[in-house]
This record gives C-alpha cells, structure tokens and sequence, in this order.
C-alpha cells in the first residue's frame, strides 16, 4: 500500500517514521521549510524503544502532490483540518481510505462531507509526544498505540490489508469492530484531563490535592459521561472505573498536551474537544446543566481571546 502521512509532526511524524523503519511505502505530505529540514538532517526519533533516523524520508508539498495513495493517515490539529484537506484532496481516489487520528468527533462530519463516509474509517491514537529544537521527534512516554476500524464495525478486506500493512512496525496497531466507542471513550477521558489541568493550570495531582478539586474532576468526568451516552456511546464499566482512578490519582504529574500548549502561547483545540462535547449535550438534554463544562469552555476561550488580543498588538508593535 502506498501510504500518505499528512505532516511529520510528533504523531503522524511518529507512526509514519515507525511504519517507514519497517520497510513500508510511506510519503509524508510537509510545507517547504518541513520538507528542507528533512532533507538535510533525515527523520529523527529519539524513543524509549530506541532511537532511530529515516535518513532520507519521502516527502511531498502540497503544489507538487501527483497521483492517488491507498491510504491517507491524518493526524492534524482541529484548526488546521481545513488546510490539510485541501492539500490533500488530490491524492484522494476512488478507493483511497482516509484514517484521522484526530480527537473528538467533529472531524469525521468534516471529512464525510469532503470525500464521502465510504473512504473514512474511525481512527485513534495514544502517544505523547513533542518536536525536540532540532526537529527530531521525541517520544515522551512508552506508549505508542493506534486503532483503527470501519465504522459500522465490518471486518472488511480493506482492514485486514491495513493490519497487515502496521504488522511488524514498532508499535502496537489494533483494528478494532467499536472504533466509534472507543473514540467517545477516549474523548471523554481528554475533555476531562484537558478541560481540568487547563483551567486549574496544574497537575491531576496539584488538583486533587485542593480543596474541592477531586469533586470538580470526577464531576466534570460525569458531565462528559452523560454526553456520551446520550449519544449512544456510553464509556464501559471497565473504562470509566479506570479513568476515574487516573484522574483522581493523588500526586499524579499527568497533564493535557493543551496545557502545554496554553504555557506556550500555541493555538489549541478548545472548540472540537470541549466545545462540540457541550454542544452536543445541550442538543441531546435541552435546557440540561453542565456547569463543569461550561466554566472549562469560558476558560479556554478566555484564553484563546487574550492570545489573539497579545498577536494582535505583536503584529500591529
């Protein structure tokens, strides 16, 4: 299979360089300063399953992609889906699979509209990863995992060709017949983690040691629960007692990727992973209160408003 990775940031860079490592027909789809880089240094992953350099990494720009793949792996940020749908509209065919690894839901409604439900599968990913100040790729933890599945749950011939494509990478690739509900899990999970560390701006342990703050995580994990099951997606038993247990864990480090991203003054995603989840209850539970959501969403907004106020005047200095 010819395999088209949008990006070579620390996910989709990550599974792209990993699946490259194994000898797999992969092209990573950059803009000109990434594809420079690249072609200079190679691809570098620093890992606690041992380092690793893709020397020479396959890359194409947007202006210069030709010919159909069999399958597009898009890891983007929610704001920047947009533009890499354009960008990669033209490898896109009639029997092209597209796998996002995007968190919540809204992303796959984008992508159905663009290139039909038929060529999107339901895709998940669990990695913590950066880009170090070389560029290379840094794995921060040992977990490195990706499941993928058709929607309606089918196995079908696609899936056993795209398992047996990720067969023998290093890392742990799963097909799985509940893709849908295991996306909503995981969303339910990172709603929680980001909307708690971010507007209390610390640690799931920091958090759970005020006054007050193990109530706010298991209340907001509730919210996000009900939404979930509104939708027909309610978290497993299993699931949910052990998010429970790591959001309440006493003297846990753990953090959201977006609080990192708050501390750096990046975009985040506050729309498509906390915004689309209230509204979503508020459609299923008209008139129905979620108050932890609502002050993480205020939160995240504040933000997002006082970073475009800061670049707005940066611009204008």
């Amino acid at each position: 299979m010819r395999v088209l990775v949008v990006g070579a940031g620390a996910t989709g860079g990550y599974f792209g360089a990993r699946l490259a490592q194994a000898g797999r027909d992969v092209t990573f789809l950059v803009r000109g300063p990434r594809a420079a880089h690249l072609a200079a240094h190679g691809l570098e992953v620093r890992s606690p399953h041992g380092d690793f350099r893709i020397a020479a990494p396959a890359t194409v720009t947007a202006d210069r992609l030709a010919g159909r793949f069999d399958l597009v792996l898009l890891s983007c940020k929610a704001y920047d889906l947009d533009g890499a749908i354009e960008a990669v509209s033209p490898a896109v065919g009639p029997d092209t699979v597209v796998l996002p690894v995007l968190n919540g839901m809204a992303h796959l409604d984008v992508l159905d509209a663009r290139f039909g439900p038929e060529r999107v599968l339901g895709g998940s990913c669990a990695i913590a990863g950066t880009l170090g100040p070389a560029g290379e790729i840094v794995q921060m933890t040992e977990l490195h995992s990706l499941t993928f599945g058709e929607r309606d749950g089918a196995a079908t011939e696609r899936m056993a060709r795209i398992a047996a494509l990720m067969e023998g990478a290093a890392f742990t690739a799963r097909p799985s017949e509940r893709i849908l509900l295991e996306m909503w899990e995981k969303w339910v999970f990172l709603a929680t983690l980001a909307g708690g560390t971010c507007l209390m701006r610390g640690t799931v342990g920091d958090i759970v040691a005020a006054p007050g703050g193990r109530d706010f995580m298991l209340g907001l994990l509730d919210e996000c629960r009900r939404i979930a099951a509104g939708a027909g997606h309610a978290p497993r038993d299993k699931f949910f007692a052990a998010t429970q247990g790591t959001l309440t864990a006493e003297d846990s480090p753990m953090t959201a990727s977006m609080l990192r991203d708050i501390a750096r003054g990046a975009a985040i995603e506050a729309d498509h992973i906390v915004g689309d989840l209230r509204r979503r209850g508020r459609e299923a539970e008209p008139g129905a209160a979620f108050p932890h959501l609502d002050a993480v969403y205020t939160g995240l907004k504040t933000y997002e408003r006082r970073r475009a106020r800061e670049r707005a005047a940066g611009a204008t200095a």
